[in-house]
């Protein structure tokens, strides 16, 4: 079946070129939320524009978003939205600018049976939506979930069990397996034992859009899908860029009280890279790797990787090249590289899913195909697009990850977006990911895609420092001790730092990375409790005296994307306190919310609502309203743990 969608693919292809110009190609956002007539979110109503091939279905807070083309500045379509026991609502929008907001208010019909259809076996079907079963099975969103399975095994679709979304959602518990790394938090520890503490730098936000998946549906994430220093690099914070002397990183240092224990100082340390003017970057050589397989049916999942990747081909220019392979049974190439928008976008609307996951064919081919057209001095790299549900030949952890390491020294770097639900491998992504000198996000609606894809795609897709390591050296006179908020699967042996052979994170254009310490400071009681370490009985006292006034040292190191040789780049902190910037305030409630999710033994006495004040107070101008949504990410996860803990 999959050599059949590439075949299908291959002729579509075929007919665009031979009939259509090339043109540029322009979208609009249209997203807002879905409710009844008293304000309440609806949850399932499908969201569609007449005369396009375009639907999407509202999440349980009502939120809904679209990817619509526009041919020109400007353009009016017709929104149609459908939810059973509602009337039909009819807008007209106009499609102008990045993002038009548009919310939806559904009335009840004088009577619902207007609505209901036909029944087939007892499972109700719309007639205004649908046209017959074989249209029901491809759009099974338009049924509730108990029904899907049923409709669609009716219209004669043949897929296995745990391979259809349809039957997951009707059956959770027989089709749930996503997968997560155990997570332990790293500990307090003493700098008179541990002086140093090294890891590499994560630019990565999957769990970030994996944790509001969760609270959006309305369920507490799992403890070991909340990876803090992921939460907190979501945002950017204003950190000062670097300046002109060539550096592609800018450090930046404040020291504060905790918000949870104001005993504690809070360290916070920014790297800021350089900004791009992606218009003159270098000219881009993208090989989209995407998953066709079975499990990729359904809403949030291909239909979503099919617009996102369309956000992205938007904003290339003549110079950029596209490939597309796909895999699923087997892997084929859909697409040579092309520059040609219209090519582009017409293969990826033509892919379906269905099959098996041989993912590591896929990656070899892509990385292939890359290193075929690969560009010196250019942007070469490879976005794989899944849900990381590998299942047929090289599929292990381990294997996939020796694999993506032998290929990435052919110069194409990685790029991971993370779709679906269910059977989401959380775990295998980071891995691979990291090991493809790459980044990992997950996409869980359109507006995700567009902040990933177009409004930080340099982040996303221009590395300007690659093996990017901290190295933090604390002063015993100062500290008695600190622990790490986050990085726990980053973290690196010290003499890693300077073998410039050890693999680390890469940072993007414009990206921001914050790493946060706890420290107890030298004199304060200490209510925290260390390892017990006995005496060391040949551990000399240097006769070098510290400096009193430092607090501890931060020392990076960073190659160039195409060098082999590492920078050193020190910065000394000192011991004093400041009036905690907005940035520091944001960046520790983010911490916080991490912490509260993870129910960790370091939050001590903090509370949800200190949490959501925190972050109400520095929220700031927030024109993208990240920051906004958060917050009501916090309310939302406060509603739901204190529901958690009157049931226990």
């Amino acid at each position: 079946r999959a050599r059949a969608h590439v075949a299908f693919a291959v002729l579509l292809l075929g007919a665009v070129a031979a009939s259509a110009p090339r043109q540029p190609v322009a979208t609009t956002v249209v997203a807002g939320i879905v409710t009844d007539a008293m304000g309440t979110p609806l949850a399932g109503a499908v969201v569609s524009v007449d005369n396009r091939m375009l639907s999407t279905t509202s999440k349980a807070n009502g939120h809904y978003a679209l990817s619509v083309s526009r041919s020109g500045d400007r353009e009016n379509v017709t929104l149609r939205v459908r939810s059973f026991g509602y009337q039909v609502y009819v807008a007209q929008v106009i499609l102008a600018g990045d993002t038009v907001r548009q919310n939806v208010k559904l009335q009840t019909p004088p009577a619902k049976a207007a609505e209901i259809g036909a029944t087939v076996n007892g499972i109700v079907s719309a007639a205004p939506m649908v046209d017959h079963l074989g249209d029901i099975a491809k759009r099974s969103t338009y049924l509730p979930a108990s029904q899907v399975y049923e409709v669609r095994k009716i219209a004669g679709v043949r897929l296995k069990d745990r391979e259809d979304p349809a039957y997951r959602r009707a059956h959770p518990d027989s089709g749930n397996t996503e997968a997560y790394d155990k997570l332990d938090e790293n500990p307090f520890r003493s700098p008179k034992v541990a002086p140093l503490s090294t890891f590499s730098v994560d630019v990565d936000r999957a769990s970030y859009g994996n944790v509001r998946r969760f609270l959006t549906k309305g369920e507490l994430p799992p403890k070991d899908a909340v990876r803090i220093e992921e939460l907190v690099n979501y945002f950017p914070y204003g950190d000062a860029a670097p300046g002109d002397n060539g550096a592609p990183l800018r450090i930046s240092t404040e020291v504060s009280a905790a918000p949870w224990n104001t005993s504690h100082d809070l360290v916070r340390i920014a790297l800021r890279a350089r900004d791009v003017d992606m218009r003159h970057a270098p000219a881009s050589n993208l090989v989209f790797l995407i998953d066709v397989s079975g499990s990729m049916y359904g809403p949030g999942r291909l239909p979503m990787v099919k617009q996102s990747l369309g956000l992205l081909v938007n904003e290339l220019r003549d110079e950029d090249h596209v490939a597309i392979v796909v895999y699923a049974g087997n892997a084929g190439l859909v697409l040579p590289s092309s520059s040609d928008k219209v090519k582009i976008l017409a293969a990826l609307d033509g892919l379906e899913a269905g099959g098996s996951t041989a993912g590591g064919a896929g990656i070899k081919l892509a990385y292939d195909i890359a290193r075929q057209n690969f560009i010196k001095g250019g942007n070469n790299r490879v976005i794989l697009c899944t849900d990381g549900d590998f299942n047929v030949g090289q599929s292990s952890d381990g294997e996939l990850v020796r694999l993506i390491e032998q290929r990435r020294t052919e110069g194409a770097f990685l790029t991971i977006l993370g779709f679906g639900m269910g059977n989401y491998k959380d775990s295998k992504m980071e891995k691979l990911a990291g090991a493809g000198n790459g980044n990992y996000a997950y996409i869980d609606d359109l507006l995700e895609a567009r902040k990933m894809l177009v409004k930080e795609m340099g982040g996303t897709l221009l590395t300007v420092a690659k093996d990017v390591k901290l190295q933090v050296e604390f002063n015993p006179a100062r500290v008695q001790a600190y622990r790490l908020i986050g990085y726990e699967d980053r973290l690196l042996r010290d003499e890693d730092f300077s073998n410039d052979a050890k693999d680390a994170g890469d940072v993007g254009a414009g990206h921001t990375v914050t790493a946060l310490y706890e420290i107890v400071p030298a004199g304060t009681k200490l209510d925290v409790s260390l390892p017990d370490v006995s005496a060391l009985r040949y551990q000399a006292v240097s006769g070098k005296q510290s400096p009193t006034d430092e607090l501890l040292h931060v020392a990076m190191r960073y190659k160039a994307p195409d060098g082999d040789k590492s920078m050193l780049v020190t910065h000394p902190v000192r011991a004093e306190r400041a009036t905690p910037s907005e940035a520091m305030r944001f960046s520790s409630a983010v911490a916080g919310f991490g912490m509260l999710l993870r129910d960790s033994p370091n939050r001590g006495t903090f509370t949800w609502q200190q949490e959501i004040a925190l972050a109400r107070g520095a929220k700031g101008t927030d024109e993208d309203g990240y920051r906004a949504d958060f917050i009501r990410l916090s309310e939302m996860a406060a509603s739901l743990s204190r529901k958690v803990s009157v049931r226990n």
